[in-house]
Order: C-alpha cells, then structure tokens, then sequence
C-alpha cells in the first residue's frame, strides 16, 4: 500500500512540474516579439531582442500620426515608414543595435537588438 501512495505523489508531482513548464520556451527570458505596437507616443516593446528578419509596426490607437523614422543601425538603415494614424511598417533588420524614433513627438523612441 505504502508503495502504491509513493507512485501515486510521484505521478501527481510529475504531472505538475509538466504543466507548469513552457516547452516553447527559448530560454532567453521569453516576450520577444517581431511585433511591435506604435502608440500614442510610445512604441513598445522597446528595448526588445528579436532574431534577424523582418520586424512590423503596427498602429495600435488612431491619433495625429506616428512614423518609425531609424536613427542607427548596422549597415544601411532600413527605409523610414511614412506617417500613419492606422496600418502596419514593415523592416527588415540583420544582426546589429538599432535605433529608432518618430520625428513627429519628441522622446518617442526605441531600440531593437537583433541577434
């Protein structure tokens, strides 16, 4: 009987340790995204690690009008987007530290890691 009990916690501990893990965990502290939203003056998530390829933009709250405008970056920066009220922009980014802001509101600013 007492063995039955101690395979039984087993099965029930084991069960738990399973649900509570992330099998699609990267392992790299997890919210890395490709997406990112344009506010009212802010951009987020900002500073954010994402792997190399293409990032979008999007317009999450109509306003005045917002544009992604990059200020540094490895190699030849990506086209600035135009100014929007709604939509998506979409870069594509290489390995390296980039800058970025809306030339419309002063302090709305980002960076991106790519990796």
């Amino acid at each position: 009987m007492t063995f039955l009990r101690l395979a039984a916690v087993l099965a029930v501990g084991f069960g738990v340790i399973t649900a509570c893990s992330d099998s699609t965990s990267s392992g790299g502290g997890g919210g890395h995204t490709t997406s990112l939203t344009v506010g009212n003056n802010f951009f987020s998530p900002t500073p954010d690690t994402v792997p190399a390829g293409v990032v979008t933009f999007t317009w999450s709250t109509p306003s005045n009008g917002h544009n992604v405008t990059w200020s540094t970056g490895p190699g030849t920066l990506p086209a600035n987007s135009t100014t929007k009220t709604t939509g998506t922009y979409q870069a594509t980014l290489q390995n390296g530290t980039y800058t970025y802001h809306c030339t419309i509101h002063s302090g709305m600013s980002g960076t991106i890691v790519v990796q």
